[in-house]
């Protein structure tokens, strides 16, 4: 599933896209993703003006004129294509594709439908049910060690699947969560209510870099996620831990003081990380 980066670089580049333009034309195949979409969405949305872009977690908001938010979640496979009017036929997975008078095309594609369209009042965004118990954003300013140890206070559960709850901190995922914990030299089975002082602060400098860097880097490419003009992220190249399982940290001198980036399965997610550079 596309994390807080990829979700980033998508609506980045839905904004240098679209923004300003007005949808001409709206072509809707499908009536429910994961949920049914809303009724009308399709006369609402024809006519309107895209004003701008919003994300929250892992969750995107195009904006329009009139007072009216679109959220979209990718899911497992969702993607945004972006192309010119008449470019490409819509894949088969197109399940909603909107048409400007700028001559862009948009296409939302989602082969395995987990992904969720939904339209709601512009401010009322925060208060919906997917938005409202999301947790700070991570690259914020208010994101700070002492909000992260008022989140972990007395939780007895490791770090890891605790990072991964979308209350504590919103858009994080396995891979940057993975990637992050080597960063800060923090063990993912660690006790979540132990991060505290020094390691609270190792840790959220570690998030904010981490994320920074993969915004930066396009994303993670894996299996489904592309940019909406169809090319890959690369930062699945500087990955230090996930995926690694028996190479050799960067940090480590080899064997046999070290024997290599171990995986462990916790909250049915393979965590990936180096026993002896993480306490």
């Amino acid at each position: 599933m596309p994390e807080l980066p990829e979700v980033e670089t998508v609506m980045r580049a839905l904004a240098g896209c679209l923004a300003g333009q007005r949808i001409e034309t709206v072509t809707l195949r499908r009536q429910a993703l994961r949920w049914p979409l809303p009724k009308g969405l399709a006369k609402r949305l024809q006519g309107a003006r895209v004003e701008g872009f919003r994300r929250r977690g892992k969750y995107l908001l195009m904006r329009l004129a009139g007072g009216d938010s679109v959220l979209i979640h990718l899911g497992m496979s969702g993607r945004v294509l972006v192309r010119p009017i008449g470019a490409v036929q819509p894949d088969r997975h197109e399940h909603l594709t909107l048409a400007t008078d700028a001559g862009s095309e948009v296409g939302f594609i989602d082969p395995r439908r987990f992904g969720a369209l939904d339209l709601l009042p512009t401010a009322q965004e925060d208060h919906h049910r997917l938005l409202a118990g999301l947790g700070p954003e991570p690259l914020e300013a208010h994101f700070t060690a002492r909000v992260l140890e008022a989140a972990l206070e007395g939780r007895r559960m490791p770090i890891k699947p605790a990072l991964l709850d979308q209350h504590v901190v919103a858009g994080l995922g396995n891979i940057y969560v993975c990637e992050a914990l080597f960063r800060a030299g923090i063990g993912p089975l660690r006790p979540a209510g132990t991060i505290t002082g020094t390691l609270s602060r190792n840790l959220v400098a570690a998030i904010k870099a981490t994320l920074r860097e993969a915004i930066a880097a396009g994303g993670s490419s894996l299996r489904d996620y592309v940019h909406p003009d169809g090319g890959r992220g690369h930062f699945q190249h500087a990955w230090k831990v996930y995926g690694r399982e028996g190479e050799q940290c960067e940090r480590c001198p080899g064997p046999p003081a070290c024997t290599g980036i171990r995986r462990v399965t916790q909250s049915g997610r393979s965590t990936f990380f180096c026993e002896r550079t993480q306490t």
